[in-house]
């Protein structure tokens, strides 16, 4: 046998793609994209920070993302050591694979650091969900621009933002709005959960990451309390994000003495909870965003540290923090942050939007017109992105 033809029997080595994602609605989009990447292109191989469902779709974990599901200012100084060491041994461990590629899928304070040190390596870099340029920090605008050669971004108003900085930017349209509810899914999804198909039902969604169940577990079991006592009849839904968070909301549960609360615990399945649910009281972030493609009329709060919290207000260019009502330009959700997000304050809602019907279909209605302006193909769009990134970088894909 020839030289030639024994080179042509051996196998083709994988193609190893860095990709780091830092919570669970990251995990989600980083599966979605490996698993539409690796049909194209089956030599693909990702590495990096991930969770379950990106391990799932065959993403081999360096360091599970529980390590960087940190949130605010005063809880990252106090693992920034930590963290410093992750991205460090990451960036070595790219480097040494010759990784053509990374993909930060969203965590911006991790992910853009590393992005800019392998783009100065040779690196071609993907940021998959642009930073809240929109909200607050503007000036991140030029370090993304300088840490990525391509932003993948889930709203059709992102791409302008960043047109002055030179970086390309692709609307992807969200992954949320291609699940949206219809019109006749709580019905199914009272019956899917087994809940009572007229009575009153809240769906409670304290935050994926533990740093947020411990700030909002007591808040939310003591609001559905007084909930229980207005609608006797009433029942409660609570998707925890991880086994951990269902034993720490359970613990917290029953310190309170309030075991007796008709509750139903979901291990993950928020959608789910969300469809089934006449109003929601949800964390802010990516659940709120969740809540309006599900249809279900909501409350948004949060709570930090203090000092997280005034670093933050120095720095919101805009009045509202919740998806929705970015999405709309106005308040069509009520907002509860802070001091002002209070059991009284949060039950009065919760009430006031169960007893109001019409405004629960109008704000139904609204948020199926906004599912629409947010449904494209999104995992196709950004692997498309991606394999053109890579033959930028060499790779025959």
């Amino acid at each position: 046998m020839t030289a030639t033809a024994v080179a042509a029997v051996q196998p083709v080595e994988d193609i190893r793609i860095g990709i780091v994602a830092g919570e669970a609605s990251g995990d989600a989009l980083g599966a979605e994209l490996i698993e539409v990447v690796r049909t194209s292109f089956p030599r693909a191989h990702f590495v990096g920070i991930g969770g379950p469902r990106m391990e799932s779709a065959g993403c081999e974990l360096w360091y599970p993302m529980n390590r960087l599901a940190l949130r605010g200012y005063a809880e990252v100084i106090a693992r920034l050591p930590e963290l410093v060491a992750i991205r460090r041994d990451v960036y070595r461990r790219l480097i040494a694979a010759k990784v053509p590629l990374f993909i930060g899928v969203d965590a911006p304070d991790f992910n853009l650091g590393l992005e800019a040190r392998l783009k100065r390596s040779g690196t071609r870099t993907v940021h998959y969900v642009s930073p809240s340029v929109w909200a607050w920090r503007h000036e991140r605008v030029a370090k993304i621009a300088r840490s990525a050669d391509h932003l993948l971004a889930l709203f059709p108003f992102e791409p302008a933002l960043y047109q002055t900085a030179g970086l390309p930017v692709t609307f992807v349209g969200h992954p949320l709005a291609s699940s949206a509810a219809q019109t006749a899914t709580r019905r199914e999804a009272r019956t899917l959960l087994r809940l009572d198909a007229i009575a009153p039902v809240f769906a409670l969604l304290p935050g994926s990451r533990m740093s947020e169940l411990e700030m909002h577990s007591e808040l939310l079991l003591k609001t559905a309390a007084e909930l229980a006592v207005a609608h006797p009849g009433a029942s409660f839904v609570v998707p925890l994000a991880s086994r951990d968070a269902r034993h720490y909301f359970e613990a917290a549960q029953y310190r309170l003495h309030l075991e007796a609360l008709p509750m139903t615990l979901l291990y993950g399945h928020a959608g789910d909870a969300l469809r089934a649910a006449d109003v929601g009281i949800v964390a802010s972030g990516t659940a709120t965003l969740e809540a309006a493609m599900s249809r279900c009329p909501h409350l948004i709060f949060y709570r930090v540290h203090p000092v997280t919290a005034g670093i933050v207000r120095r720095k919101l260019l805009l009045p509202y923090v919740g998806l929705p009502n970015v999405l709309a330009g106005r308040f069509v959700v009520p907002e509860f942050l802070q001091e002002e997000a209070t059991v009284d304050n949060l039950a009065r809602a919760a009430l006031n939007l169960y007893d109001d019907a019409p405004t629960r279909r109008r704000t139904e209605t609204l948020f199926a017109d906004m599912a629409a302006s947010l449904r494209a193909d999104s995992a196709g769009i950004a692997a498309t992105v991606v394999l053109a990134e890579l033959r930028t970088a060499g790779i025959a894909c």
